[in-house]
């Protein structure tokens, strides 16, 4: 999947931007603050999802502007086929909702997974390891998406019907049992089916990492674990999770919140070499299983879609040595596909093996480079 064109209006410090690239690599350079990382988000925001930082909509907006924003990009999956026009941003008029265009129709935000996968690293996953379950989740249902475009789908109507199950445990004295068996009738529904869809690409991933070398990346072993860490070895049945709701009425009406279930899980990762847990293991060598899990899942995506996805590496290369750094360059260049990668100086990319589209971008405005 390439973006052979990105332009922006009104988006974070960029009024107006027009970008062509080709496959292979981009690298974006310039000072703290000129804007690289919010090129990045736009693209992120091509997804179905809240981008990579996770930001309110109306914070995207450009201080100065009217009040909206506009993402638009041209995507191809190949050479002989022809872009496919992804549009997205907000309208003065509605700052709290966002608007989705595939070819100039309006469209579902789920459905943008249907033409083009995104994976991102940024420093602020650093610490994911370390970090709540629940952004380890959404990690984890990042991964899942760029395989099953279907899984955003389940898992709003799964949260959906968690927030109205929610409301009628917190008043049992209005709750319609028969509403409520329905409502976790649709929560056993989604779940399994976002717990299947988690179960089969972790499952995927893992088989793609076990084929590769602990360096000079880490590499990691990674497992689906509940709210109590046991490992997850089944993926949950329709009817065993009806049941598991039902029992737990009372319990989740004292606690405020469902206390069980596939919301609550969380990914276990350990450093296959040496054994330890990610959480217990160095800053760098969490960061290095995280690059390498990054880059397996992008083979995975590959495999199994028949399309590279696009990765987006923030700020990454200045935080690896010369020797994984050109490591990483070599794979990202011998894998296909195309790959967004941010750094202060241009130095960080001269090792950069072709093709390879550069900017220079400074004060949020982007020039082409050589």
């Amino acid at each position: 999947m390439t973006l052979v064109r990105l332009s922006l209006t009104d988006f974070r410090n960029h009024a107006g931007a027009d970008m062509a690239a080709t496959s292979g690599l981009v690298a974006l350079y310039g000072d703290n603050g000129a804007g690289k990382t919010n090129i990045l988000e736009a693209i992120s925001l091509l997804a179905p999802g809240r981008g990579l930082r996770r930001a309110a909509l109306s914070d995207m907006v450009r201080d100065g502007a009217s009040g909206g924003f506009a993402i638009f990009a041209e995507v191809t999956s190949g050479p002989d086929l022809a872009p496919v026009a992804l549009g997205t941003g907000i309208e003065p008029a509605h700052l709290g909702r966002r608007i989705v265009r595939i070819n100039g129709a309006s469209a579902a935000a789920a459905s943008l997974g249907e033409w083009v996968a995104v994976l991102w690293l940024t420093p602020a996953m650093d610490r994911l390891f370390v970090e709540t379950a629940g952004n380890r989740r959404r990690f984890v249902d990042r991964l899942v998406l760029a395989l099953d475009p279907r899984h955003a789908q389940h898992g709003n109507r799964y949260e959906a019907a968690l927030r109205a199950r929610g409301k009628l445990l917190a008043d049992p004295a209005q709750a319609d049992q028969q509403w409520l068996a329905s409502l976790e009738a649709q929560l056993a529904e989604h779940g399994a089916a976002m717990d299947a869809a988690r179960q089969r690409a972790l499952a995927a991933l893992s088989a793609e990492l076990a084929g590769l070398p602990d360096a000079p990346f880490a590499r990691p072993i990674l497992t689906l674990v509940n709210s109590e860490g046991a490992a997850r070895d089944a993926p949950y049945d329709v009817d065993a999770l009806k049941e598991l709701f039902a029992a737990r009425r009372r319990i989740d009406a004292a606690a405020g919140r469902a206390t069980a279930g596939p919301h609550r899980d969380d990914l276990s990762a350990v450093h296959a070499a040496t054994g330890r847990t990610a959480a217990r293991c160095s800053t760098g060598e969490q960061k290095a299983m995280l690059l390498s899990l990054i880059l397996a899942h992008s083979d995975c995506v590959a495999r199994l879609r028949g399309a590279r996805p696009v990765l987006l590496l923030d700020e990454v290369a200045a935080h690896l040595d010369p020797t994984r750094r050109d490591a990483l360059y070599e794979r990202l260049a011998g894998q296909g596909g195309q790959a967004w990668l941010t750094g202060t100086e241009a130095a960080l990319f001269d090792a950069m093996p072709g093709p390879v589209t550069r900017f220079q971008v400074a004060g949020g405005r982007i020039s082409p480079s050589v």
